[in-house]
């Protein structure tokens, strides 16, 4: 049986850092925006385009046009989401079955919002400034921006709340280190 640790954090957490930390020691990491990218450039490119014409440029979805249907249709989002969860949801589930480990990592950044099938929540935190340091450093962030994000996504007190396993990012040591202790504990290890 594979153990299936949700992996999630609010932006500027270290989320994808303490993924690859798990890929690291051979754990496999399912990554939930890397497969939206997939899915954009192949299996939801029909269904998208037959709600949303506009958004298919070259035979890819154009995130831009994308945004911009959400922006002007306040339904857009819902009957976006009810094409693209479904690809979502099989595309894990084709994942866990062809890794044959006795771990999984789940990389979803809104794993409390839109829900997915696992044993165990791991989310990674780090103090509100060193989250909003981080996030500013970014290309093209900005205050409003960070601040726009932050409001859609649930509180990082209330990820913690309903979290298995928390993890600090504050260096890479500790979090190397407490990603370690976390594989030992499931006992996934591949390279431990």
């Amino acid at each position: 049986m594979t153990y299936r640790l949700g992996l999630t954090g609010s932006i500027g957490m270290g989320k994808s850092t303490t993924a690859e930390m798990f890929r690291a020691l051979g754990v496999p990491v399912w990554d939930a925006d890397a497969a939206v990218h997939r899915l954009y450039a192949g299996p939801a490119v029909g269904p998208v385009g037959e709600i949303c014409p506009s958004a298919v440029v070259n035979g890819h979805i154009d995130r831009s046009a994308l945004k911009d249907w959400i922006a002007r249709d306040s339904s857009a989002l819902g009957k976006l989401e009810a094409v693209v969860h479904p690809l979502v949801a099989a595309d894990r589930a084709a994942f866990i079955a062809q890794a044959d480990a006795p771990l999984v990592v789940l990389d979803i950044p809104l794993l409390f919002e839109t829900g997915a099938d696992v044993n165990g929540v791991l989310v990674v935190t780090a103090p509100p400034d060193v989250q909003r340091a981080r996030v500013l450093a970014r290309p093209g962030m900005d205050d409003a921006q960070l601040d726009r994000i932050l409001a859609r996504q649930m509180p990082d007190a209330e990820k913690h709340a309903r979290a298995d396993f928390v993890i600090e990012t504050l260096d890479m040591d500790s979090t190397r280190a407490a990603v370690q202790d976390l594989v030992a504990k499931l006992g996934g290890a591949a390279h431990a």
